[in-house]
Formats: C-alpha cells, structure tokens, sequence
C-alpha cells in the first residue's frame, strides 16, 4: 500500500513537471519607430532658434546641424535638452558646432525635448543671416 501511495505522488509530481516545462512564455518587445524631423530656419546675427519635438517612448536621439550658410565653416552653438512648454533646459551643449556636427543621446521616457541654435559670435562678424538645416531623428 505504502508503494501505491508512493508510485502515486511520483506520478503527480512528473505529471506537474511535465506541465510546467511545456508552457513557455515570451514577452515580446516592440521596435520604437525612428522618425527623422527636419527644422529649416535663418540666423541672425547675435540670435537663437528653438525646436520641439516629441518621443513616446525611450531609445535613440540623434541630433545634427546639416547644414549652415552662407560660409558652411563657420560655426554656431548647438544645444540638445528637454521642453517644459516654456523653456529648452538645456543638457548639451556645443559652443562652436560645424556644420555635420552631431549629438548622439538617448531618451528613456516618453516626453518633449527641443535643440537650440544660436550665434556663437562667430556668424556676428560678417554682419549677415545664416540659414542653417537641422535634422533630429529620434523614437516616434
């Protein structure tokens, strides 16, 4: 009797086990979408620009100065930050960007964020507007 009880609860155990192997899951992980947004504007002298754009989820940003003009070695102060709806706080920075220059980040949540363009001092001295193409792509 103590074998058939025994043989029993060996039974039940492989049968659980058995269940339990077989039922696998896998989480799956959708792919962000990468949009590319373009901002087209000029600069004047001793001015700036700002430009928002939006994530809904975490992943990739890559921000460029694609190109300024009229004398594309010239060079301007590029930013990279977040947008509050009123103010780009700014998390990077380069003072003196030439044109192909670009910011590599990474957002981690959902949120609106902003690149900022101004005269470094540089566009100043020739005393003319420069039209610059920023291209930001980023996690739609």
């Amino acid at each position: 009797m103590f074998r058939r009880i025994a043989r029993g609860f060996a039974l039940a155990a492989l049968a659980a086990l058995i269940t339990a192997c077989g039922s696998t899951t896998t989480t799956v992980v959708p792919t962000p979408v990468i949009v590319s947004e373009t901002f087209i504007g000029t600069l004047i002298p001793a001015s700036a620009g700002t430009f928002t754009f939006n994530t809904l989820t975490g992943g990739a940003v890559i921000a460029s100065v694609t190109a300024i003009g009229p004398d594309n070695t010239k060079t301007v102060g590029f930013s990279l930050g977040s947008f509050n709806g009123a103010v780009c706080t700014i998390i990077l920075d380069n003072g003196a960007a030439a044109q192909g220059f670009a910011f590599n980040a990474s957002t981690s949540s959902i949120g609106t964020y902003c690149v900022r363009i101004y005269d470094n001092g540089s566009t100043t001295a020739d005393n003319v507007p420069y039209t610059f193409t920023i291209t930001v792509s980023h996690p739609q």
